[in-house]
């Protein structure tokens, strides 16, 4: 798989997938969905250690439960793609979470490689280019919108 580097916040040029992008990334993930939930989050979680052993203590729950959780939250935000901007102040909610556990912008382009590795991996033929852009702009846009509520929560605070 080529390298894909993510474009955040001002970099990106809209905030919107298309209904074939929509389409590709619900199709995909069902199938994803279908599979062993905790071998995915172990696939993902070892990938993610690999690339980035700094942040193995962020994470403080079991892998299996780590997993469930993921997947949880995937399946959530995919039953949502049409109505992204319904569930922004949950992603607001969510980064800032996340802000806690000591998470920065800069963990968002790491975790986005690892899990488009994992879908890579687990989708096999069925990972194409138009399916790896679909996912690519997903994660693109809503680690954006984490990043910016990041932002605005340190500028709140500071």
């Amino acid at each position: 798989m080529k390298e894909m580097h993510f474009c955040f916040l001002n970099n990106h040029k809209n905030n919107k997938m298309t209904q074939k992008q929509t389409e590709l990334v619900r199709s995909t993930w069902s199938m994803v969905a279908a599979m062993d939930h905790i071998a995915v989050g172990q696939l993902f979680y070892n990938r993610l250690f690999e690339i980035a052993p700094q942040v193995k203590p962020m994470f403080r729950n079991p892998i299996d439960e780590q997993s469930k959780k993921l997947f949880a939250m995937i399946s959530y935000v995919i039953a949502k793609l049409d109505k992204l901007d319904t569930i922004l102040a949950e992603v607001a909610k969510l980064a800032q979470r996340h802000a806690g556990y000591g998470v920065q912008a800069n963990h968002y382009t790491i975790v986005g490689e690892a899990l488009l590795w994992t879908l890579e991996k687990g989708l096999a033929e069925n990972w194409t280019e138009e399916t790896k852009d679909a996912w690519f702009e997903c994660y693109t846009i809503l680690s954006n919108a984490m990043i910016a509520s990041s932002v605005q929560e340190v500028h709140k605070a500071a």
